[in-house]
């Protein structure tokens, strides 16, 4: 795969990139990769991010140890968004809440009724 296959330019350089479970399927966390993310998230194995807040590299688990590591990579019809099938190293957590998934919230019933159904016209 080369980094040439990708549409960086729909979000100013970077990829969002969803990360899930290889084995399980659990969708864990969501991140963004700009070129040098992805090279060395394929180089290494490991999954790296670019930090949109701090603005550089950080590769999960470098300080906690609960690493992900890359089975294998996928992209979208259109090439602009990745995912990552992994597999959990460490204790296991992966959000920085010391849950296993950034995905532990659940959206009030009453907020996805607010949205109609389907053939609803609102």
């Amino acid at each position: 795969m080369m980094n040439a296959e990708f549409d960086f330019d729909k979000m100013g350089g970077l990829l969002p990139t969803v990360v899930q479970d290889a084995i399980t399927k659990e969708v864990l966390m969501v991140g963004f990769m700009n070129r040098e993310a992805l090279e060395r998230t394929l180089e290494r194995g490991y999954v790296t991010f670019f930090s949109r807040t701090r603005n550089r590299l950080w590769t999960k688990g470098e300080t906690s140890g609960n690493q992900l590591r890359v089975v294998s990579v996928h992209t979208d019809c259109d090439r602009d968004t990745l995912l990552l099938l992994v597999a959990v190293q460490g204790a296991g957590v992966v959000c920085h809440r010391g849950t296993r998934s950034c995905f532990t919230e659940s959206v009030a019933q009453e907020m996805v009724a607010e949205a109609g159904s389907p053939g609803d016209p609102r």
